[in-house]
């Protein structure tokens, strides 16, 4: 079920990212009078369509059937991608036959270059308009939850954090000698702005202040889980209660939190889950708070998965400063999140690949990589799940408009060397770069399923 729930929520996302962005392609190219004569959701064999000629079939239709300008609207058998084929375009349908033929009214060869550069931006330009349209949306509804803490509530075992002598109760000042205000402050800065570099700590404890460094060798392999901090006065609340299991036979319910188990105190909602499962089959005291008061029990068994039959939610019971904003502030707001996780931080982080900072299998994710992150974001909820999809809708529209030969950029490339020196390109060059940029991004993508094979845990 988990692998039928992580293909569902990836083909939803990768679905809606194809739609929207070949949508610009299609409705650019409608509106500047070309023909669109397929456009299709999936790539490869036609399972289905609709035109107006033949109506509603199955399969492959016949090359030889006329559709008077009238668009297939089809799926295709491979969901991982999709495209517009617009007549009088050398593209990925490799279609060569219109050559020969002198250029059509409606065809795209025969338009204006600033009418075909607007059908070949329109894709990226719809991909980042529903990136925006997302972050604006959730600025509206959600607006911003600052956690205002920089104290470290729980450091793993065996993490990065520990190995360098970060420890509970460590209340982090800055970051690279820049202050940190805030927990999400201090992600941002760790986990963002300096991917790929040393880190310096400088911390406060027990009212002494000193400084930590880790080297940017330790951090090429950069998550939460490896770095090891969490912010203090987050505790696990239960949020449900698995029957027939360990903690119902304790009596635990819904809405307890847990205070301490195995003898420690849980300082974090991690904390719980760390201590869980490195006590596996012992018997373990747990104790837990509800409505101000103290219960204990002794868990008798431990499943084999390392589970006692809990749903955890994290709680957290610090200060927290809330922000809204209005429909007019909302843009603004939108506006700086869509540059910086869709610019910023995407060309930081293709230079300091380049670089060697950050090693490339862990940078560039694929299919499988994508559709782990759609599946654990549709966990967190609804909202955390559009937030991906925009995330990936704005990378995709990046990507692009790179010119490289194949993406929309290196169509663009071909239209600006026209509109510089009033002359085309010879269609023979532009099959061949076609042809180029196809294979080339084709072994890059085996190259990226396989490093996203050999990276599953």
């Amino acid at each position: 079920m988990e692998i039928l729930s992580t293909i569902f929520y990836f083909l939803i996302v990768i679905g809606i990212l194809v739609f929207v962005h070949e949508f610009g392609h299609f409705i650019a190219a409608r509106s500047c009078g070309m023909r669109a004569d397929i456009f299709s959701i999936g790539i490869g064999f036609r399972l289905l369509g609709f035109n107006r000629i033949t109506g509603f079939t199955f399969g492959k239709i016949s090359d030889e059937i006329d559709l008077q300008g009238h668009t297939d609207y089809r799926i295709c058998a491979f969901p991982i991608g999709g495209y517009v084929k617009i007549a009088g375009m050398i593209d990925e349908s490799m279609d060569k036959k219109f050559i020969k033929d002198e250029p059509k009214p409606w065809e795209y060869r025969s338009k204006p270059v600033w009418k075909r550069m607007i059908v070949i931006t329109a894709g990226v330009i719809m991909n980042i308009l529903l990136a925006f349209l997302i972050f604006y949306a959730l600025t509206l509804i959600k607006g911003k939850t600052i956690t205002e803490t920089t104290t470290v509530g729980y450091v793993t075992k065996n993490s990065i954090a520990g190995e360098f002598g970060i420890k509970e109760g460590d209340k982090i000042l800055t970051i690279n000698n820049e202050p940190v205000n805030n927990w999400d402050d201090l992600q941002n800065k760790i986990y963002l702005d300096n991917l790929g570099e040393s880190v310096s700590f400088d911390i406060s404890r027990d009212g002494q202040s000193s400084k930590i460094n880790i080297p940017k060798e330790k951090l090429r392999d950069i998550t939460e889980k490896n770095i090891g901090i969490y912010p203090e006065k987050v505790l696990p609340q239960i949020s449900g209660v698995q029957s027939g299991h360990p903690a119902e036979k304790c009596g635990i319910q819904k809405g307890d939190i847990i205070t301490e188990f195995a003898g420690e105190k849980i300082t974090h909602s991690q904390k719980l889950v760390d201590l869980i499962k490195s006590n596996v089959n012992k018997e373990s005291t747990i104790s837990w708070n509800r409505n101000g008061n103290i219960m204990s029990s002794k868990v008798t068994r431990i499943l084999p998965d390392s589970t006692i039959g809990i749903e955890i939610t994290a709680k957290y019971e610090g200060p927290i400063k809330y922000v809204k904003y209005s429909v007019i502030t909302a843009f603004p707001k939108a506006a700086s999140d869509l540059y910086y996780f869709g610019f910023e931080v995407f060309f930081k982080s293709i230079a300091k690949v380049i670089k060697g900072d950050i090693p490339f299998k862990k940078a560039i994710g694929g299919p499988v990589k994508i559709a782990q992150a759609s599946a654990q974001s549709a966990e967190m909820g609804f909202l955390s799940y559009i937030g991906f999809l925009a995330m990936l809708s704005i990378s995709l529209a990046v990507i692009n408009i790179l010119p490289f030969p194949a993406l929309d950029g290196g169509h663009f490339v071909i239209l600006l060397f026209e509109g510089v020196f009033r002359k085309p390109v010879s269609y023979k060059v532009q099959i061949a770069l076609q042809n180029i940029g196809f294979i080339i991004l084709l072994a890059f993508m085996l190259f990226v399923i396989y490093n996203d094979i050999i990276s599953i845990k």
